[in-house]
């Protein structure tokens, strides 16, 4: 058979599967379609976390050979918390039953997400997911642990799927196609990584923070003597936003997302994020 012609032949009985289940009105499901199942990004990846999680918990003996079939029922989960974060969890060790299972990996779920302080609505993976053996949320999970218990590993960059979403409406079932990113690309990851030290920063060092904004402000008021303008606080002087755009439309970079809005608002790690960047390009030209 044809690769095209299995692939749709494989996404209609997926969903066929999916019309004999009990789904909803308003409620939407996703899986990835059969045509990004043989994705060779999508294979390094679940290789990589396979190889991670087996790295892992080698000294418990246990060896994961497909993330979906094996991590669905919490045991595996299980292990990897208590290793990664130290957490002790209220739960059996080995849950024999489908209720027992269910209930073991929603205490677990509900755990891992309170760690990783994510919203509800934000979450990406579920109970019922995980447990039906969802392969993208169980992905979107994996990623989402190792971000939080160990951000220095390199995880495969940009990954993405071509995804189909399946809705109950009381019309029938109504399908749509979008693709979904599983991994952050290179530049993206190191975008968050800037603001997570401006975090910690603010959080678990504020009496650094005068000395980093001396820093920049002696390197904004370098460059804009020729303008007739000295900048004395990074805080509340609003013209630094237009200042900021124009180095930044002159220089051609704003390589972190930011809403000008939140310069106006005097937010200062927004504030400290575009000063960053305009330091790390233009600071060469200053020696």
């Amino acid at each position: 058979m044809e690769p095209d012609l299995l692939n749709a032949f494989t996404e209609v009985v997926a969903l066929n599967q999916l019309q004999e289940e009990d789904i909803v009105p308003g409620e939407k499901r996703k899986c990835i379609k059969a045509s990004s199942l043989n994705d060779p990004k999508l294979e390094a990846l679940q290789k990589f976390l396979i190889e991670w999680i087996n790295t892992t918990l080698k000294h418990e003996h246990i060896v994961v050979k497909s993330l979906e079939q094996d991590l669905y029922d919490g045991l595996i989960l299980h292990h990897l918390l208590e290793k990664l974060g130290s957490l002790t969890l209220e739960v059996e060790n080995i849950a024999l039953t489908e209720r027992k299972q269910r209930l073991k990996l929603a205490i677990i779920l509900k755990t891992l997400n309170e760690c990783l302080h994510l919203e509800e609505s934000k979450l990406k993976w579920s109970v019922d997911a995980i447990f039906k053996k969802d392969l993208l949320s169980t992905l979107h999970l994996l990623v989402a642990i190792i971000g939080h218990f160990q951000p220095e590993l390199a995880v495969p960059p940009n990954v993405h799927v071509d995804v189909v979403i399946t809705e109950c409406t009381l019309h029938g079932l109504k399908t749509e196609n979008e693709v979904e990113y599983i991994t952050k690309s290179r530049e993206a990851a190191e975008d968050a990584s800037k603001a997570e030290i401006f975090d910690e920063l603010l959080k678990h060092a504020p009496e650094k923070l005068d000395a980093v904004k001396e820093v920049f402000l002696k390197f904004v008021n370098r460059h804009i003597r020729k303008l007739g303008i000295t900048v004395k606080d990074a805080n509340s002087q609003v013209h630094n936003v237009n200042l900021a755009v124009d180095l930044l439309l002159d220089g051609g970079l704003l390589n972190t997302p930011i809403n000008p809005e939140d310069i106006v608002n005097q937010d200062m790690k927004a504030t400290l994020l575009i000063l960053y960047c305009l330091y790390c390009r233009y600071k060469t030209k200053d020696t």
